[in-house]
């Protein structure tokens, strides 16, 4: 139930025309201290609309606001201030939660309709490192979060599978490559390639343009360089698949930029037809200088296309194809120009529906202050960080509560789950510095913490011996417990305002206030006690383990029920 809608609705009613629900909710806030009441409307709109001081329509709308979930409404100077009746209030919240367990929170701002969510697309001959983090778990956060207020999430892996980078590693592989090492343990190998070639190219800048003439190769379709990339990206996908399976990520789509390698003709047609395409130095651009930005590049000198061009050419495809509503791509901040490029490309083109499109930038993982690179070999393998993750967590485990059953799975869910807690608690355009130890406390704002406090719930639920869902709720009145209901109350806003800034960290500081609340309430309040309220007190517990279990799962983490 929207309590805060019911303060408006109420409120709207005694203005009559003056001012509709809607505009009344938009100005309604939360008091700044608690024994100011828990909604609050100023009056300053309302004045200039009657030509009426503040306080003295405050006063008014006081006198007259009244509803069985209100406990006492008073004007405060401007602000009409609710107290909401506790008892009342606690017995529906409760209730609620209980009925509709995961499901509360639910939204239908989507209605069903599609958005895409262009995340992870790691580059196939690389190794997945901590680099590639951040996009996978922020793109498949917001897909659950989309979802939660009514889309349907699209989710697509856009591989880096083409490029002048596989000219390099052609290059690099029949210069220096040994077969038998490649079949042993191809990415690292690939990798020590990689790295090579730089060191090589930087002496030696033939190399450059060798690398260059062997993706104009792979371009036209030659069967050794064929050969050669098909192995590399089939290598890259069993490993990339171990990373996938360990963080429960999946996805619709592993269209990467080769599935548009014969699509882009036509891209390039209809830049043609519509005399969009301008020479610049001997490439093919779309000139958006009188827009204040580079040109956008779609075919360079020797007539290789770019991922701008490949970029554009999935646009159309993922229009056409999923009629989406919203597109979002999950890419570094670093990429900011390209996708203002590529927007205002496809406006010039005549298509509005560019304007649906978003990039949702983040900031970089630091290791010891600096930014990651592959190219420099200065990077932090991903699946070496989980498995050192897990190793920790089954460490801990194992000082706390040796007697845990399934500890394996246990460290697996605790592991993995501070690693990708520590990433979206941040919020997405901050850098985050790496520690693993950091991410693995238990006390502090860590997903330890959070799941530490569910499995806490859920203990005292086993305690109590009376099965969940033969609680019968009543309602609650002390001031731990309303700290607690007032929390979950705000879940559904917090759903909202997550997808409305696109930011899986609103609901990782949610779940982290919520559990320091709930283990302030066990502090102070014996919940197992045998008097008129216990089945409240455990329906609030339930109800505690139920959203974190949730706002967890928003997040892309699970929830043990025992550590």
């Amino acid at each position: 139930m929207d309590y805060k809608r019911i303060f408006a609705e109420e409120i709207s009613n005694i203005l009559e025309d003056a001012m509709t629900v809607e505009a009344v909710m938009a100005l309604v806030e939360k008091p700044r201290f608690d024994n100011q009441g828990d909604l609050a409307f100023p009056c300053f709109t309302l004045a200039k609309i009657e030509k009426q001081a503040p306080y003295k329509i405050a006063e008014r709308l006081a006198e007259q606001l009244s509803h069985p979930f209100f406990e006492g409404v008073v004007a405060e100077g401007p602000y009409v201030n609710c107290f909401l009746n506790k008892s009342h209030v606690s017995e529906q919240v409760l209730n609620q939660i209980l009925v509709e367990r995961g499901g509360f929170g639910n939204g239908n701002i989507g209605q069903g309709k599609n958005i895409t969510i262009d995340f992870s697309s790691p580059n196939i001959a690389k190794p997945f490192s901590m680099g590639h983090l951040r996009s996978t778990v922020i793109g498949n956060s917001l897909a659950k979060i989309v979802e939660k207020v009514g889309y349907k999430a699209v989710k697509i892996n856009h591989l880096g599978d083409w490029g002048t980078q596989f000219g390099k590693l052609i290059v690099a592989y029949k210069k220096w490559g040994q077969e038998d090492l490649m079949k042993q343990d191809p990415i690292p190998e690939l990798l020590t390639l990689y790295i090579k070639f730089h060191e090589e190219a930087e002496k030696d800048s033939a190399l450059e343009d060798e690398a260059r003439l062997w993706f104009k190769k792979l371009e036209d379709g030659d069967s050794e360089a064929e050969a050669l990339w098909r192995w590399f990206k089939d290598e890259s996908l069993k490993e990339f698949g171990k990373i996938y399976e360990l963080l429960e990520v999946e996805f619709d789509s592993l269209a990467g930029e080769a599935f548009y390698n014969d699509k882009m003709a036509a891209t390039i047609e209809l830049l043609k037809d519509r005399d969009l395409l301008a020479e610049s130095q001997g490439a093919e651009v779309i000139d958006l200088s009188q827009e204040g930005l580079p040109p956008f590049l779609i075919r360079k000198s020797d007539g290789a296309t770019l991922y701008g061009t490949r970029d554009l050419t999935a646009a159309f495809y993922r229009k056409e194809n999923y009629q989406f509503a919203e597109s979002l791509y999950v890419v570094g901040q670093e990429q900011t120009l390209h996708f203002k490029q590529l927007k205002l490309g496809l406006k010039k083109m005549g298509f509005g529906w560019a304007d649906d499109m978003a990039h949702i930038p983040f900031g970089f993982i630091l290791k010891d202050g600096k930014k990651m690179s592959t190219r420099k070999g200065k990077v932090v393998l991903l699946d070496k960080v989980l498995k050192e993750a897990m190793e920790l967590a089954e460490k801990n485990i194992e000082e706390r509560n040796p007697t845990l059953a399934n500890k394996a799975e246990t460290a697996k869910m605790v592991g993995v789950g501070a690693v990708i807690f520590h990433d979206l608690k941040n919020e997405r355009m901050n850098n985050v510095e790496f520690s693993l130890e950091d991410m693995l406390r238990f006390e502090g704002a860590t997903g330890p913490y959070v799941q530490y406090t569910h499995a806490r719930g859920c203990s005292i639920l086993r305690k109590s011996g009376i099965a969940a869902d033969k609680l019968m709720p009543t309602g609650l009145n002390d001031s731990y417990s309303w700290e607690i209901i007032k929390q979950l109350m705000n879940f559904q806003d917090t759903i909202k305002r997550s997808y409305e800034q696109k930011e899986p960290s609103v609901i990782a500081k949610y779940a982290i206030s919520l559990a320091q609340d709930f283990n302030r309430y066990y502090s102070q309040v014996k919940v197992l006690e045998d008097d008129i309220q216990k089945e409240g007190r455990l329906a609030l517990v339930f109800s505690v383990t139920i959203v974190l279990k949730e706002s967890l799962r928003l997040l892309g983490v699970n929830t043990p029920s025992e550590m």
